[in-house]
């Protein structure tokens, strides 16, 4: 059963700090990386189905690739997490919130074979890439450069592991 947006808990409060971006802005950009947070729990749910489940002759691999997307994806999770809460807000990242959160769209569970899971993984990469592009806009019009600026990384990241990933369909003859 798929939680819903009207069943989760509430929202937290933001803390009180010294930090000098206002109330207002952290409030927006608490929610914007709530938002980021819920993409990259699934993100990296989605990279271990495939790390767990592929198959063929590309196996060992891909096997190996996907378990170091994960690991990449695991500290993007982290450092939005610590972000969120260096503005003082709380880092919503259960696996339900997450779920009921996430805009990538739900990975094939049924799928096997090694080009499946590639073509499954990068459009998942890619998902999360573009919204981690948009987030870096959004935190320039809230004055937050250190927000800007974590989501350049994350996005120079996950340009850089789709690249290794769609490597294995992009084949010249």
């Amino acid at each position: 059963m798929k939680t819903s947006a009207a069943t989760l808990p509430e929202r937290p409060k933001m803390y009180e700090t010294e930090n000098d971006l206002s109330l207002q802005r952290r409030t927006e950009l608490n929610t914007l990386m709530n938002q980021r947070l819920a993409d990259a729990v699934d993100l990296q749910m989605q990279m271990k189905q495939a790390h767990w489940n592929v198959k063929g002759p590309s196996f060992i691999g891909l096997h190996e690739l996907f378990d170091k997307v994960d690991e990449a994806v695991e500290s993007y999770v982290d450092m939005i997490a610590e972000r969120i809460v260096q503005l003082d807000g709380v880092a919503e990242g259960t696996v339900r919130v997450s779920a009921a959160r996430s805009r990538l769209v739900e990975y094939p569970l049924a799928i096997a074979e090694g080009m499946a899971h590639v073509e499954a993984v990068a459009r998942a990469l890619s998902t999360f890439g573009q919204a981690a592009r948009s987030t870096i806009n959004e935190a320039d019009e809230l004055d937050d450069a250190d927000t800007a600026d974590l989501f350049t990384e994350i996005s120079r990241g996950t340009d850089k592991w789709l690249w290794f990933v769609e490597a294995h369909s992009q084949a010249t003859k």
